[in-house]
Order: C-alpha cells, then sequence, then structure tokens
C-alpha cells in the first residue's frame, strides 16, 4: 500500500511515482528477488553509464547486514545545481521525476544502458529510505527519502529506515556535510527496500550479482567493479576489472580448444533518423540526426562444434539478437563463402549454382564462441524487455565492419594470420561435409519394422524390443566376445555390435575423417541419432549403451577411444546418463564343498577384493581350487558366466558416465587425446611415480 502522507507541497512531483507505487510490476518485472535485483541494477547501471563515457573507473557494491544495499562510484557526481524548469535541484530530479535526467535529450551520454531517467526515480519510489551522497565542487552533498519523498531523518546512530522522518514542506534543502579536495567526484546511493512492496524474504541474489558485475567488467574495459557482502558471518568480497575487455570475455566464453587466437574487430558507421526530440518550450518536434553506431566484435574458432555467441547493445544484453547480429551472421556467411569458393580445389569442393556443397549458417558459426557489442544513442529495441535490438540501419554497418576486418585478416601477408585463416576454412569444409554426410546417414538410421528394409550394418545384431526406454546396446570388443555374449544376452532387449580393436582418436581427426572411418561410423548408425550439430537425443534407437571391453589396458584404452567418440560427437548421451561402462570381473574362485554339496564360485573384480575373498576363505578353513582362474578377456567366459557377471540385470554393476564439469572434461580429452604432444608427456611423466609396474600386462 502506498503512503499517504505525502505533503501538498509534494504532490504534483509525486503522482508519478505514486503510480510506480501502485503497479510496481509494470516497472521492475516483478517483487520477488528478480524485481529486487532489477532494482539494484538500476542503479549500478547509472554508474555504469558514467564510466562508459569515460567518467570514472571504480565501482563498489556493498551488501550491508541490515539489508540494505549501497552504490559507489568515483564519476562526475549527480548535478547539485537548480533545474529551472522544476525549481528543484538536479539531484532531486533524477530521484523524484519520471522521464528525467542526463539521458533525455541533453546529449550528456553518448550510449547509455540504464533506463533512460526511470531507474533511480523507481528504485526510490519502492524504497522504505534511500540517502543519496554527491561530491562535487568541493563539497559533499546530500539528500534523503522516505518512499519517494524527500525530507530529513533523525539518525541516533547507524542510519535505519526506523528513523523519526520530517518531509520538507516549504522547499526542499540539498544539505552540505563535509567537504573534499578538489576535483573529487562522484556519487553514494544507499538504499532500503520496502517491504510494503517487496514479497517477505525476498533478497539479494550474490551469485547473480556476481555473474552480472563479471559480465559488465568484460565489456567494458578497465572498469573495476568490487562486490562486497557483509550479511553472513564471514564477508566476502570480489573485484573484477578486465583491460582486455571482450577479448577476455571470449576466453572466459569458450567451452572448447582454441584452433585461432582471439581475433577483434573495431569499427563504426553513421546513419540518419527522425525522432521526437524536446525543444526550449518542452514541445516533442521531430527532428533528423545523425547518429554514430560503434561496433566491436571478439571470436575465436575452437576445435568444437558448440556456438557461443553475446550480443550487447550499451551493455544490455540481448539473448534473442535484433539487427546487429542479423548484420554479423549475414556478414561473416557471405565473405566466407567467398573464401571458400576462391579456394575450391584446395579445399576440395564444388562450385557453381549447380554444386550442393554450399556453405550455411551453422556450418560457419560451428565451434565459434564470440562477443558482439554495439553503442548508439537511443536504440530501438523490439518490446519492454529489451531482448531484440530493433534499430534498422545496424544490420548494414555490423556487416560492413565483418567484412572490412576479415578481409584485412585473410588478406595479410603475416604467417600466422595465414596458417589460421587456413584453418578457419578447413573447419567450415568440413563441417559442411559433415552436415551433408549426417543428413545422409539419418535417412536411413529408423529402426526396422516388419514394413522396411535394414540398412544397418549387418554385424549388428539387434534386439526384438521397439521400446527404446528398456532396450540396451552392447559395444563389445571383437568377434569372439560377440560370440559368447550373443549367449549370455537377452536377445528381447540387448542388442550387440562388435567393433575391431582400437576405433579412431576423433580428438585428433578431423570430422570427415571421423565420418569416414568405417567404426565410428557403425556406432552412430546404430545409435541414429546423428552427430554433432545434428544429434537429436530423441530419435537415439537404445536407451542405454554400454562399452564392454576386457579388464586389461587394451580394453581400459579401447573403453577410453570410445568414451572420446561419445564425449566430441553424442555428448548428450552422456549427459542424458545413458552411457555406461560394463565392470566384467578379473577373478573366478571356486569354492571346495565336503560332500555332495556343489561348489561355490565367486567373482572378484580387483586385486584387493581377490586377496581379501581368499583371506576369509583361510581364516574359515575353506579351501578353493588352485590356481585361481584370471580373465584376461571377455572371450575365456562361458555364456553362463558372462551373463551373471556382466550382463544379467539382476547381478551385473554398470559404472554410469557423467559430466560433472564439461570445462575440465574438455581440457583433459584434449590433454590426454589431442594433438599437442608435450603436455601429455609432461603429465606422464608427473604421475609416473604413482603407477605400480604390477598393473601393466606385459
Amino acid at each position: 500500500m502506498a503512503s499517504s502522507d505525502y505533503s501538498a507541497r509534494h504532490l504534483s512531483v509525486l503522482e508519478g511515482l505514486e503510480a510506480v507505487r501502485k503497479r510496481p510490476g509494470m516497472y521492475i518485472g516483478s517483487t520477488d528477488s528478480r524485481g529486487l535485483m532489477h532494482c539494484l541494477w538500476e542503479i549500478i547501471d547509472n554508474s555504469v553509464d558514467e564510466a562508459l563515457g569515460g567518467h570514472g573507473g571504480e565501482i563498489a557494491v556493498i551488501l550491508h547486514k541490515d539489508n540494505s544495499v549501497e552504490v559507489r562510484d568515483r564519476a562526475r557526481g549527480i548535478p547539485v545545481d537548480i533545474e529551472p524548469k522544476t525549481g528543484l535541484s538536479g539531484v532531486e530530479v533524477v530521484f523524484t521525476k519520471l522521464h528525467a535526467g542526463g539521458k533525455f535529450g541533453s546529449g550528456s551520454y553518448a550510449a547509455s544502458g540504464g533506463l533512460h531517467g526511470v531507474g533511480a526515480s523507481v528504485v526510490n519510489a519502492l524504497s522504505e529510505r534511500l540517502d543519496v551522497a554527491v561530491d562535487r565542487d568541493g563539497k559533499t552533498w546530500a539528500m534523503s527519502f522516505h518512499r519517494g519523498e524527500p525530507g530529513i531523518f533523525t539518525d541516533l546512530g547507524e542510519p535505519t529506515p526506523n528513523a523519526e522522518f520530517t518531509p520538507f514542506e516549504s522547499r526542499s534543502e540539498l544539505r552540505v556535510v563535509g567537504k573534499v579536495a578538489k576535483g573529487v567526484t562522484g556519487t553514494r546511493v544507499r538504499y532500503w527496500a520496502d517491504p510494503q512492496i517487496f514479497s517477505k524474504g525476498t533478497t539479494f541474489q550474490p551469485d547473480e550479482l556476481i555473474a552480472r558485475a563479471r559480465q559488465t567488467a568484460f565489456l567494458v574495459r578497465g572498469l573495476a567493479i568490487d562486490i562486497s557482502d557483509e550479511r553472513g558471518e564471514e564477508p566476502t568480497r570480489e573485484t573484477f576489472r578486465f583491460d582486455g575487455g571482450i577479448a577476455e570475455y571470449v576466453d572466459f566464453l569458450a567451452p572448447d580448444t582454441a584452433l585461432t587466437d582471439t581475433w577483434r574487430m573495431t569499427g563504426a558507421g553513421t546513419f540518419t533518423e527522425t525522432v521526437p526530440v524536446l525543444d526550449d518550450k518542452g514541445h516533442m518536434v521531430a527532428t533528423e540526426l545523425t547518429r554514430e553506431c560503434e561496433v566491436e566484435i571478439a571470436l575465436r574458432w575452437g576445435t568444437g562444434y558448440d556456438t557461443v555467441f553475446r550480443s550487447y547493445v550499451n551493455i544490455i544484453a540481448t539473448p534473442k539478437g535484433g539487427t546487429h547480429q542479423t548484420g554479423f551472421e549475414a556478414g561473416m556467411l557471405k565473405f566466407l563463402r567467398s573464401q571458400v569458393e576462391q579456394n575450391a580445389r584446395r579445399l576440395k569442393v564444388g562450385t557453381g549454382a549447380n554444386s550442393t556443397e554450399k556453405i550455411e549458417k551453422d556450418d560457419v558459426l560451428a565451434g565459434l564462441t564470440a562477443v558482439l557489442t554495439v553503442r548508439l544513442p537511443e536504440p530501438q529495441f523490439e518490446g519492454q524487455t529489451k531482448e531484440i535490438l530493433g534499430t534498422p540501419a545496424v544490420r548494414n554497418i555490423v556487416a560492413n565492419v565483418v567484412a572490412k576486418t576479415m578481409a584485412e585478416r585473410f588478406g595479410s601477408s603475416k604467417r600466422d594470420d595465414k596458417t589460421q585463416s587456413a584453418l578457419v576454412l578447413d573447419k567450415i569444409v568440413a563441417e559442411m561435409k559433415s552436415r551433408i554426410s549426417a543428413r545422409a546417414h539419418k535417412e536411413t538410421q529408423r529402426r526396422k519394422n516388419a514394413l522396411e528394409n535394414s540398412s544397418l550394418p549387418a554385424k549388428l545384431v539387434d534386439c526384438r524390443s521397439n521400446d527404446v526406454a528398456n532396450s540396451e546396446l552392447f559395444i563389445v570388443e571383437g568377434d569372439s566376445a560377440l560370440g559368447t555374449a550373443k549367449l549370455a544376452r537377452d536377445s528381447e532387449y540387448q542388442a550387440l555390435l562388435p567393433i575391431r580393436g582400437k576405433i579412431l582418436n576423433v580428438q585428433k581427426a578431423s570430422v570427415s575423417d571421423m565420418l569416414s572411418n568405417s567404426e565410428c561410423a557403425s556406432i552412430i548408425q546404430v545409435i541414429g541419432a546423428g552427430s554433432g550439430r545434428s544429434f537429436d537425443l530423441a530419435a537415439a534407437r537404445y536407451g542405454k549403451v554400454i562399452i564392454m571391453s576386457d579388464a586389461d589396458v587394451d580394453g581400459a584404452h579401447i573403453r577410453t577411444l570410445l568414451l572420446t567418440l561419445f564425449f566430441r560427437y553424442m555428448p548428450d548421451m552422456i549427459r542424458d546418463g545413458r552411457v555406461y561402462a560394463a565392470v566384467p570381473p578379473l577373478h573366478r574362485v571356486i569354492v571346495r564343498n565336503a560332500g555332495t554339496k556343489p561348489n561355490e564360485t565367486i567373482y572378484t573384480y580387483s586385486e584387493a577384493e581377490l586377496n581379501g575373498v581368499l583371506a576369509g576363505l583361510k581364516r574359515s578353513n575353506k579351501h578353493y581350487q588352485d590356481p585361481i582362474q584370471r580373465y584376461k578377456g571377455l572371450g575365456e567366459m562361458d555364456a553362463d558366466q558372462l551373463a551373471t557377471t556382466t550382463m544379467d540385470r539382476h547381478h551385473r554393476t554398470l559404472r554410469r558416465v557423467q559430466i560433472t564439469d564439461a570445462v575440465n572434461a574438455e581440457r583433459v580429452f584434449e590433454l590426454l587425446m589431442g594433438n599437442d604432444v608435450a603436455p601429455r608427456k609432461d603429465f606422464i611423466i608427473a604421475g609416473s611415480d604413482a603407477l605400480s609396474r604390477e598393473r601393466i600386462d606385459v
């Protein structure tokens, strides 16, 4: 409920703020933690806009124990002189008047990310108390507000919203509370969110605050943002500053190993648009203005195929893109298509209108990590959420910047530029061929039924059931294991696919090499969900894929190669928990029983477990058959032994393969399976002392 004790002096000034208090959702979206964080970012964005204009390079955010929050900056400070139209100080105008401030037609900001004058006044209206202090002109000026109305709090110690409040009646007063050195400027805003507005228990979200502070520090090069949280038992503090700007942001976002260096692109363009502008009499007049749009892009291609793209307008995130992203994609696609045509002979691709080998947008974006920022005054957004940029002229400006800078890079005589340009073209063409091949594979990957012929590999021993969730595909090592597994499986829901020894190491190989490898192609074809960007988990033919290799070093190597294939080209299978490793036993112990009682069989899965079993048998005075059988491979097992230990759902043990940290997993796969030998050699040498020679089969 809005406060009803406003004085007559301020009714005209505050009538807009009354609307904010009655319908807060229209201004901040909601009155839960999301709305609370929205308010905080409106205040922070005012300081960020100053930094964007080159004023102030430090912002501090403090979450106090009493649930208030304070934002400090070293920028120019809010104007303290009297604004002639209202007769109020600049501070009071900013915090009490909607649609007022330096971002409305005054030319104070070439580009800004705040709510164009709405933010500070809305936060003030929804605060039980707000204190602002401004360092300017050698003095510290201060003013306080209670639910939007200016006045004075009678504090006996630490500021609190419960202190006695006296509103101004005859005129407002911007108090001088101290002196500062000449040239020292800045603004400090501290406020307490109003419990009449926000839901009970609503609190600031430190993780969200830190994530966005880091993002903002990336976008505004050299800006230091300090986050302090004093609410817990032990205060925490984090500071973000990135002198590399969005180039460092790209390195932070990239999920894969770099194929190229991080490339930077900058440029600008002008355009004209007709907009309403306030004249000296306060009337809106249609005026044609020349605008400048600054473009900055950082990007790099990686060895993977996932695309990470972030776009911003005046540091406002545009997750749904807009004209700037459309311009980037169009400019990049047009340029790279021309480069592929010029290098068609080396890349072995067809050219001409009748060629089916044509680069598409997804081929270009595969493995790309990019950050695109544009800065322009008064951008047009589609809708209130600012998720899509709508200014039409930005499209051509961004496309021209991309075309120009990419032409300079690809036309460079430097060895590194030539090498990396060639790698980009090779990757894009490989993605194109992969897409074409995957489309052809996908057409033949449906489960066979009585009305259609199967084009699946002849060596696949399929199951009868069409129930995907209940079906299992065992990938087995060699024909000998296949013969035993055929007799051990439940043919209703267990399928078998044999592979010949060690498959291709796909971490080192190109996409086309992987698809031309018969073993890799068979696995992808049998699973039936495609690979890479074309992978569709819903089309997978089996609910579980179980890697069943021998319990020796070669078996572990084969399992690692298979996991590399799944991680690189079918990671959703792992993320969905569908990939398993079978756990076959290492030993079989036959315990002799006296009399007619049949002998007992015990399977063990490690040397330690075997030693424990044997020690237990000796303590119980039980005898066992010697020598103990040590399984070197699955082919040594009888069908009933394989079924009992490894394939029967009621007795077997499976290890589910999971990805808890995708970034570190990518680094480990690249270290162990990638092209760079030196780091792998160092890793092996460093871990050699921890390896027992007895574990190596020689």
